[in-house]
């Protein structure tokens, strides 16, 4: 390859993963060009890009960017998946695919995440931790159950009150 389409292969994955934050290396090896549209589908269908990329052309690409520790000690042939909601989404998808029997020779082999590696064990890793809308209902429980917590102390104290001025009320009525 020229020099020329080099740089230019390079420039469009630049721009191709400008906006991403995360991405999760995936090896392709032994799935034929059916299950392969057919993956690319399913993973279209859930909003997560795939790309098949010569290592040093993406090590050129990612340079000075997050991504860019993900690259550097990859070897042999890869693909790069990004996109869905968030990181813990993506991964989701990802570890359900590799255990799908259809798709034998597809696996995580490595991710990138905030600028850090991540090694295959690490990456399916991801998958077990809580996503985004997880996390957001955990915080909302959290914040409302002081709330309500706050509001039965609040009603008790006022209910004891009410009772024994009830109490006084009878004492004062029978005598």
């Amino acid at each position: 390859m020229s020099k020329f389409v080099k740089q230019l292969v390079t420039d469009q994955l630049k721009d191709r993963l400008s906006d991403a934050n995360y991405a999760f290396l995936v090896s392709l090896v032994g799935i034929d060009a059916n299950r392969n549209h057919a993956l690319r589908t399913v993973l279209a269908d859930r909003g997560i890009k795939m790309t098949v990329i010569k290592n040093s052309l993406a090590r050129r690409a990612t340079e000075g960017t997050p991504l860019a520790a993900g690259f550097e000690k990859i070897d042999g042939a890869c693909a790069v998946c990004w996109g869905a909601a968030d990181a813990v989404a993506l991964a989701k998808e990802l570890v359900k695919l590799t255990k799908d029997k259809n798709l034998k020779g597809f696996a995580i082999k490595a991710a990138v995440l905030d600028g850090e590696a991540l090694d295959s064990a690490q990456a399916v890793g991801v998958s077990k931790w809580p996503n985004r809308e997880e996390q957001i209902a955990m915080l909302l429980g959290q914040i409302v159950g002081v709330g309500a917590k706050l509001n039965s102390q609040i009603i008790a104290v006022g209910g004891g009150l009410a009772s024994q001025i009830k109490q006084l009320a009878e004492k004062d009525a029978d005598a």
